[in-house]
């Protein structure tokens, strides 16, 4: 513990203690049985615990108000003000008020003087804010696990990104998708982490490459159309585009028109319909893929745009109303936002309260919904 500086979540993890506990124990205040006290006490003397500005600013009392910090993006993105209203109403029930942060942050003493707890979501590794956060001297609940060096929050509430992603590939691969792609979002978060690394595995498991373009975090509908249109040039054999960021997928349809591709209906069944041709008698026969051809004959290519008419599977990696609204609809990941946000908020009362432990983890369900985009039922 001598590399960096003990904080009171160190003390309560050697402990077997919570946050709360450790702070009362050394400050003499709270009911603390002595036994506990005594051990607080040694464990913070052993490991070499001094206190700090923020944790000497810790309220006996409770302030009645919990802090919420969002990605700088956040204000523009129907996910997380979603997540926000969940989290709000939750704790509510606790009789706690929620605190918007802004997206600069503050010091943590004095966010530490305001709250008695914070809720930090998907935390970057590159947001100043952050570590201050974390080391405010009171209870961290983090939406998505931390990857910085910082100290690690009390809890965290976790969805399976690989798992999801994996279910969004294998559905595009079940619907006849051979070269898919994913419009990954830029960035160190555990989410954005997670889906780049999945993309990578989920290829070489299936000896199919995946086509990786990076994006913004919160790309635009006009950065994801852009991203798309380069994307599909380079590699017009691509028959599925994932994006990832929330409301991005009408950029993508946007560049899928352009191209002339169809969504809804992958290359490899494109072209078998394309080669239905009928002999002149109102009968059609099956015909292979055509090599030749030129653009605009079954079987041409365009340089932009790949197959003349070949069609084109898009899916989100989050569902809201950009994804329900577009046309056609877009099969997304449902992370239902508002229930996670209530499960942010619920372990962080529970841990106020007592009644979870320091280094809680809970998992968060998720749902996908598949819709005409990927020539699935809307």
């Amino acid at each position: 513990m001598t590399s960096r500086t003990v904080t009171l979540l160190d003390v309560a993890r050697a402990a077997g203690v919570s946050k709360s506990t450790v702070s009362d124990a050394l400050q003499g205040s709270g009911r603390v049985a002595e036994a506990t006290r005594d051990r607080v006490r040694a464990v913070a003397e052993e490991l070499g615990y001094r206190p700090n500005s923020a944790a000497r600013r810790l309220r006996r009392a409770s302030t009645g108000a919990v802090g919420l910090h969002l990605p700088a993006t956040a204000t523009r993105l129907d996910y997380y003000m979603n997540l926000a209203f969940g989290a709000v109403e939750r704790a509510q029930e606790d009789g706690l008020d929620m605190v918007l942060l802004a997206p600069s942050g503050a010091a943590g003493g004095r966010i530490a003087s305001r709250v008695d707890g914070l809720l930090v979501i998907d935390p970057e590794p590159g947001d100043s804010a952050v570590p201050g956060l974390l080391d405010a001297g009171v209870p961290v609940v983090t939406g998505e696990r931390y990857l910085g060096p910082a100290t690690g929050p009390s809890g965290a509430v976790v969805c399976d990104n690989a798992a999801s992603l994996t279910a969004l590939l294998d559905h595009v691969t079940e619907r006849g998708a051979r070269r898919p792609a994913l419009l990954a979002p830029s960035g160190s978060s555990a989410w954005a982490t997670a889906l780049r690394a999945t993309a990578g595995s989920w290829g070489r498991a299936h000896g199919v490459a995946v086509t990786l373009r990076t994006v913004p975090f919160a790309a635009t509908p006009a950065e994801a159309e852009a991203a798309t249109r380069a994307l599909l040039a380079a590699d017009p054999a691509v028959d599925a585009v994932i994006c990832a960021p929330d409301g991005s997928a009408p950029g993508v349809l946007r560049a899928a028109a352009a191209l002339g591709r169809k969504v809804g209906a992958s290359s490899a069944c494109g072209t078998i319909s394309a080669n239905r041709a009928s002999d002149g008698n109102g009968r059609t026969g099956e015909g292979g893929r055509s090599e030749g051809g030129g653009p605009g004959r079954p079987g041409g290519t365009d340089a932009a745009a790949g197959p003349v008419g070949a069609g084109l599977l898009v899916a989100s990696c989050v569902d809201g109303t950009a994804a329900r609204g577009a046309e056609p609809p877009v099969t997304a990941v449902d992370l239902r936002p508002a229930a996670y946000g209530r499960a942010c908020a619920e372990l962080l009362c529970d841990i106020l309260a007592d009644r979870a432990a320091p280094d809680t983890a809970r998992r968060h369900s998720w749902s996908l919904e598949t819709r005409a985009s990927t020539g699935s039922p809307g």
